[in-house]
């Protein structure tokens, strides 16, 4: 069985619990903050997510897990047959990550300390925002769903990187970002009301308490040194 280790407030651990969820593949969570050996014994950068396979091999990085889940359990695919729409897929999760998860974490801190971020880091992630916006414009489809007619990895991948987007936007940018992108809000939307998704922000909230007394412990601890 997959033993899936980090913590449920992490929406890249969330893309992996929803990929293994809805691909009926059995597995169990091990809860594992960032900053201990237990998680470096597992990820080589320390990083959440990561996970060990049935045959005790651990894999590290979203990407390379979505993939190893594919490709060792076909049965219910998340990507198209075709070699130039599987490309398609990952090129959307690509930019999702590059242009609007990545520049967003870095105010994530100061949402956690509920602390106004810097006006010029502000305007850098801006700017790094409103060129992924005509990208994913031009490439998402949402017909229904973000690729075309077939729910695929994209749809789970932006879907998480959205999550940090939105509360980024919505805290220190004073802007609705997924509104730039006409379809997007709708869709994500649907992406909520899924069973699943509901299942896994049940799960992400119950875990907040315990995550923020982690998160108050180190900022405390970096403080004190």
């Amino acid at each position: 069985m997959i033993t899936l280790h980090g913590f449920a407030a992490s929406n890249y651990y969330n893309i992996i619990k929803h990929t293994l969820l809805y691909k009926e593949i059995p597995f169990q969570e091990n809860l594992i903050f960032t900053g201990s050996d237990e998680l470096l014994a597992v990820s080589p950068m320390g990083k959440v997510p990561a996970i060990t396979a049935a045959d005790g091999i651990s894999l590290s990085e979203s990407s390379v897990i979505c993939d190893f889940i594919e490709e060792t359990y076909p049965a219910i695919p998340l990507y198209p047959e075709s070699a130039t729409e599987r490309a398609a897929v990952r090129q959307i999760m690509k930019i999702a990550e590059l242009y609007f998860e990545l520049p967003s974490r870095r105010l994530i801190s100061y949402v956690f300390s509920g602390t106004d971020a810097p006006d010029a880091l502000k305007q850098e992630v801006r700017q790094v925002l409103a060129r992924g916006i005509p990208a994913l414009n031009r490439l998402c489809h949402f017909s229904p769903w973000i690729a075309g007619k077939e729910f695929t990895m994209a749809d789970i991948y932006v879907h998480y990187v959205n999550a940090i987007v939105n509360v980024v936007g919505s805290t220190q940018l004073d802007w609705d970002v997924l509104a730039e992108i006409p379809g997007m809000k709708e869709w994500s939307k649907t992406m909520r009301q899924s069973d699943i998704g509901q299942k896994i922000e049940a799960d992400r909230v119950a875990s907040m308490p315990k995550f923020m007394t982690h998160v108050k412990a180190q900022i405390q601890a970096t403080q004190s040194k």
